[in-house]
């Protein structure tokens, strides 16, 4: 017996779905008995979704163990990747045109303000044209392409190049004058940054959602299964991917220069690797991961300015049991949260969040067993 309602990839498209505008497809089918063919397609969705929130599980290790920071805003680098790409195969200029200026603009004053006791003209130059210059190009070559409607590739690396950038102007403009705050305080701002990304996201890209077409049509029959091309396509992007990650931290000098801050940052400091250059180098990283991230789920959920956040939040849950510093268990801990969201999806799909969230509960006990409790200081 199969179930057609299931195909949909049950887990992301039901964030989508808040309202009696928004498209829900049902995750569980009343009076159908789990199956192997359903067991199959829930297996298949589960292991969907699981790329994505390992790869925001990875952004979100990345950027906690370079600079300390739980990047909580990191679903709406989602949400601003899949609508970006979205306004381009309609051939309009995609709002995130407009905030990669506002923001670039910001962190040129913060990076001025914070270089201007020994600013230089080389300083002054490189500020300029990091924060201005890259994006009025960017800018106006949206403006010529976008109305073109080019290729898909075209569209996919423009949709890169506008809200990747982003993650680097944020960490100049909100991270790097706190960077040596406290983890609570980077917190706290964190939460604030993705209150003031949720609103702008509605200014920029509206309360409407949008679909993209998939990057592949092509499908592939495995008995009662049929894997989708996209299906596909989520999943050999993301190991290539994390291929790619794992060849850039052990073979590259910025790499092992990002580890060494991780390990260490005072030593990495000692030894001449700028802090303020991992921090740059590890959310650019980060921004570009959850910007393929919502091009990845873009054909498979409407997305809307605010869907990335619950999409973050179980990537951070796959980070959480990973203990937000190893990326193999990240990775491997986003498999079980699809997995298990899927499944219950179909058994309880009105407590699908609950039981998704719930997994962090036991993870957490067991860790704060074999914790040190550290006194308050008088």
């Amino acid at each position: 017996m199969t179930l057609p309602p299931l195909r949909g990839h049950v887990g992301l498209r039901a964030e989508a779905g808040r309202g009696p505008s928004r498209e829900v497809v049902p995750a569980r089918v009343t009076g159908t008995a789990l199956d192997l063919s359903i067991s199959l397609i829930l297996l298949q969705d589960g292991v969907v979704n699981a790329a994505i929130y390992a790869l925001l599980a990875l952004a979100m290790v990345l950027l906690f163990t370079v600079t300390r920071v739980i990047f909580v805003p990191i679903g709406e680098f989602v949400s601003f990747g899949a609508l970006t790409l979205a306004a381009l195969e309609a051939g309009h200029m995609p709002g995130t045109a407009w905030l990669l200026v506002l923001f670039g603009l910001a962190a040129a004053v913060a990076t001025l303000w914070a270089e201007r006791r020994n600013l230089t003209t080389r300083i002054w130059l490189k500020t300029l044209g990091e924060t201005i210059v890259l994006p009025a190009a960017i800018v106006g070559l949206v403006l010529l392409l976008a109305p073109l409607k080019p290729p898909q590739a075209v569209q996919v690396a423009l949709a890169l190049l506008m809200t990747a950038p982003l993650g680097l102007y944020m960490y100049a403009t909100v991270y790097r004058p706190i960077a040596e705050a406290s983890v609570l305080v980077l917190l706290i701002v964190s939460v604030a940054l993705h209150i003031a990304l949720v609103g702008l996201g509605l200014v920029f890209f509206g309360a409407e959602g949008s679909r993209t077409t998939a990057l592949s049509e092509a499908s592939l029959a495995l008995g009662d299964l049929v894997v989708s091309g996209q299906a596909l396509s989520v999943l050999a992007v993301t190991a290539a991917l994390i291929a790619g990650l794992y060849l850039f931290f052990e073979r590259t000098l910025i790499g092992k220069a990002l580890q060494a801050t991780a390990v260490n940052r005072l030593g990495a400091r000692l030894v001449g690797i700028s802090p303020a250059f991992s921090g740059r180098f590890a959310f650019g990283l980060a921004a570009l991961i959850g910007t393929l991230g919502g091009i990845l789920i873009s054909p498979l959920t409407t997305v809307y300015y605010d869907t990335g956040f619950i999409i973050g939040l179980k990537g951070f849950v796959a980070a959480i049991i990973g203990g937000l510093v190893s990326y193999p268990i990240a990775a491997a801990a986003a498999i079980l949260v699809g997995v298990i969201e899927s499944f219950a999806s179909f058994f309880a799909s009105e407590l699908k969040e609950v039981i998704v969230f719930m997994i962090i509960v036991p993870i957490l006990l067991i860790r704060s067993r074999g914790a040190l409790v550290l006194e308050d200081e008088e």
